[in-house]
């Protein structure tokens, strides 16, 4: 008799040990396949993997667009000859890089706050659009306006950078026109705040009618409590003003 309690104590033991172990282990692999990820990031359909640790976002892309462009290699199904056309008046003229695949990581902010001290966007990434396409600010360079690059923009007004980075300047035409809309969400900036295409309520977004960082606090699709937000507009800026309107997060490559 006192083995057979023994017996059952044992498996009692083994029960309640087992499944507290099992309950740590779901846990993890709900942390591990992104289920904190909040569903707004999910849109993002460019990205490779996106994980959270509950205070950041982690978006993997590799940077290079789902449409075709003359930037691509002509060995690529996505090459396609855009030459002799224009773009918003100029005449095309290509630029001598080639588009390359990238090991990019973006760590946002998921619960994004204005900064007290608003930073200086930097050359290179200051977000991410939704098919994993960096957005860079209205600079060619430091302080140089985009007027002597805009004319190398392919017909999705993209180009790449001399090191290869694909990246929007300006309106991502193919996500305004064919994925999704002009006044859709179409991706973040690093400090967390999504950004918006040229139109909303029905209407086109003026420049003037945003803040000194190129957007505004209103009610979106996405977020119907209300939002600051970005706006892509088709006026310098284009995509952001005078720095991020909160604190931003990192991108490496």
């Amino acid at each position: 008799m006192k083995i057979l309690k023994l017996a059952l104590c044992c498996l009692a033991l083994i029960s309640i040990f087992g499944c507290k172990s099992s309950d740590e282990t779901e846990t993890v692999e709900q942390i591990t396949n992104g289920s904190s990820v909040p569903d707004i990031y999910k849109k993002i359909y460019g990205a490779s993997s996106i994980t959270s640790d509950g205070t950041y976002v982690y978006i993997k892309t590799t940077g290079t667009p789902d449409h075709k462009s003359i930037y691509y290699a002509t060995s690529n199904s996505l090459y396609e000859n855009f030459s002799g056309t224009t773009f918003g008046g100029y005449t095309f003229s290509k630029n001598p890089n080639s588009i390359s695949t990238k090991n990019y990581t973006f760590k946002i902010p998921i619960n994004p706050v204005m900064a007290s001290v608003h930073a200086a966007t930097p050359l290179g990434p200051i977000g991410v659009s939704l098919n994993g396409v960096p957005f860079f600010n209205q600079y060619a360079g430091p302080n140089q306006p985009l007027s002597g690059e805009i004319a190398s923009f392919d017909q999705w007004w993209g180009h790449p950078a001399p090191g290869g980075d694909y990246h929007y300047h300006v309106e991502p035409k193919y996500l305004t026109t064919v994925k999704a809309s002009k006044s859709a969400l179409l991706g973040f900036l690093l400090d967390g705040f999504p950004v918006y295409g040229p139109e909303e309520n029905g209407s086109a977004v003026a420049s003037a009618s945003l803040d000194a960082y190129h957007g505004h606090t209103a009610a979106t699709t996405d977020y119907p409590g209300g939002i600051y937000h970005y706006h892509i507009t088709s006026t310098d800026p284009y995509i952001n003003g005078n720095g991020f309107y909160g604190t931003a997060g990192t991108v490496s490559n």
